[in-house]
């Protein structure tokens, strides 16, 4: 059997903080959010709505426990089934009540059924197969031969059971033999194609019907129920909803399909499903319709990462973590903010670290080219590009530029001057600021050197450009966070905290901690999560500086300002006023 299918970008997926694993989908899982709120407003507004007089009302065509049989057919066919002669049933259930949320074998509102299935040819193929799920009342027949059968009263739902998934393909080797550790086969089909699209197979699935009463006038029907209510030809009544439920099938779970399998297994259960959980699935079904316009692929494995913390994580928790999430949102949109109103309205550069300003740049190129390299999707490669270009943009904040029209690269392209402002060079700053990198150095470049000769020996690449870029992503992933420390360099040799952008710094480090939550959240490796915590290492060094270098607002800094301005026009105010009194 072939292994199970190949993520995209394994590498940036398992490296990337979860949280920018997320946030592309962000938008997305806001629209849905809003589908949900307004779809449980208009559940909850179901049962008062008030119609006109001439308005049709519609019942469900199920009274509250009033039994009927379930029926499940499977077949090649994705149309209904119109001869049972040489069909055989699957599963059948007699005698299901409807809404019952106590029948079952164990009084939980759950049927089960579970059987082997010899594997059909054309599914062996890479041909698909449906399920044919059939509800009628106790009594009453399915097939349309019979003079029992009441068409309008079958209330029929059809699912494809396997999925087409794309499996990929990238050839890699070791950069020195020139040896790769993957199959002639794998390698052969490397050379040919990028990914081939493969059949898999998951063996649960369970067929729900909708615990839902409300009654409708037939242009009154709110989302989602707008799109899943069926009449009956008079309008008397509408059909059952039968919802066939595949979400909690993760796609690591997934097996391919081929000659080699012999055999499949097909767990099969029906339990009711309330309203509102009816509604949570239907916005997740509706995402695709608009999700497609912003990205080639679904993406999958992100979902699932949300899929499990659902399966896996205390439902208080991930209460909590819901909530956060929104304001990691909040606190990452402040500090943007923030940090675009810091740099606009710095006069000097007294005090920063200009060698980490410009290190956070290169770092940002070498991402965004990590990312490219690996063929991410567009929504991802956006967000990593804004984000560079806001790093650009602070070049002319640390550094004068200057355009040397006179002198041209190739006779065409004006030179480019870079040096440092003024204001940088002539304080202590830039002298603690070359020594902390200087220090750095020291420390940083042998593991580079060391990174980069275990990776070309022991790791495959595509090419030597794919080595330099993963080495170079690796290191920055791994110890990128030393880089902060310069300026933790620089407020020790100053005494001072106040030339910081606090706010922005403030709200970046609450978000480090709602990253510290999604770590034990989301399901991925025990030295991962650990290593989520090296920014709260830095950010509480940070705090200590805050408190051992307290800004005394009635002494002059090192910048030659007294307190905060609003508050010495307040004192200046109640001086004055003093002065009258007396």
């Amino acid at each position: 059997m072939e292994e199970p299918v190949e993520r995209q970008n394994p590498a940036a997926q398992e490296n990337a903080p979860i949280w920018n694993i997320l946030q592309p989908k962000f938008f997305l899982r806001a629209f849905m959010l809003y589908s949900i709120i307004v779809s449980a407003t208009n559940f909850l507004k179901g049962g008062k709505s008030k119609y006109d007089k001439d308005a049709i009302i519609v019942r469900n065509l199920l009274k509250p426990l009033e039994s009927f049989d379930l029926y499940v057919y499977l077949d090649q066919s994705s149309s209904p089934i119109t001869n049972f002669d040489d069909k055989i049933p699957v599963w059948i259930e007699r005698s299901i009540k409807f809404s019952d949320w106590n029948g079952g074998q164990k009084g939980d509102g759950v049927y089960n059924h579970q059987i082997t299935l010899k594997t059909p040819e054309y599914l062996q193929k890479n041909q698909s197969i449906f399920l044919h799920s059939i509800i009628v009342k106790s009594g009453q027949t399915i097939d349309p031969k019979s003079t029992n059968y009441y068409r309008n009263k079958v209330t029929y739902k059809i699912k494809q059971l396997n999925k087409y998934m794309k499996k990929y393909y990238k050839r890699t080797a070791n950069l020195l033999t020139g040896k790769s550790e993957k199959s002639d086969e794998y390698l052969k089909k490397a050379d040919v194609i990028k990914y081939e699209v493969l059949n898999y197979w998951h063996p649960n699935v369970s067929i729900n019907v909708v615990d839902h009463q409300v009654e409708y006038a037939k242009e009154k029907i709110p989302m989602p129920f707008d799109e899943v209510i069926e009449f009956d030809p008079l309008f008397t009544f509408y059909r059952p909803i039968v919802y066939i439920n595949t979400f909690w099938n993760l796609r690591d779970e997934y097996q391919p399909i081929n000659e080699t399998v012999k055999s499949i297994n097909l767990s099969l259960s029906y339990y009711p499903l309330s309203s509102l959980m009816f509604q949570l699935y239907m916005s997740q079904d509706m995402k695709p319709s608009y999700a497609v316009a912003l990205s080639d692929e679904m993406e999958e494995d992100d979902n699932d990462y949300l899929k499990r913390a659902f399966l896996e994580t205390n439902p208080i928790l991930l209460a909590v973590t819901a909530i956060v999430s929104v304001l990691h949102l909040i606190f990452e949109f402040l500090a943007f903010k923030n940090d675009i109103q810091f740099w606009n309205n710095k006069k000097d550069l007294v005090g920063m670290s200009v060698r980490t300003v410009l290190f956070n740049i290169f770092q940002s190129l070498i991402v965004f080219l990590y990312i490219t390299d690996n063929d991410t999707n567009f929504v991802v490669m956006f967000s990593v590009f804004f984000g560079f270009l806001l790093e650009c943009w602070k070049i002319p904040k640390v550094l004068d530029i200057e355009v040397e029209k006179m002198q041209k690269w190739f006779f065409v392209i004006p030179k480019v001057r870079f040096s440092d402002k003024g204001s940088y060079v002539e304080s202590e700053t830039k002298t603690y600021d070359d020594m902390a990198f200087r220090y750095l150095g020291w420390i940083l470049f042998p593991l580079l050197v060391g990174y980069a000769i275990y990776s070309v020996i022991y790791v495959e690449q595509k090419g030597w450009y794919s080595w330099v870029l993963g080495v170079l992503y690796g290191y920055l992933l791994t110890f990128g966070f030393i880089m902060m420390t310069p300026q933790l360099f620089i407020n020790y040799k100053l005494k001072s905290v106040a030339h910081l952008p606090w706010r922005m710094l403030t709200y970046k480090f609450i978000n480090t901690f709602i990253d510290d939550l999604f770590a034990f959240v989301i399901k991925m490796p025990m030295m991962y999560r650990l290593g989520c915590f090296r920014d709260d290492i830095i950010f509480l060094i940070y705090l200590y500086q805050r408190w051992a270098y307290r800004v005394d607002k009635s002494r002059v800094n090192e910048f030659g300002v007294i307190g905060e301005p609003e508050l010495r026009e307040n004192e200046g105010e109640e001086v004055s006023e003093s002065k009258k009194e007396k």
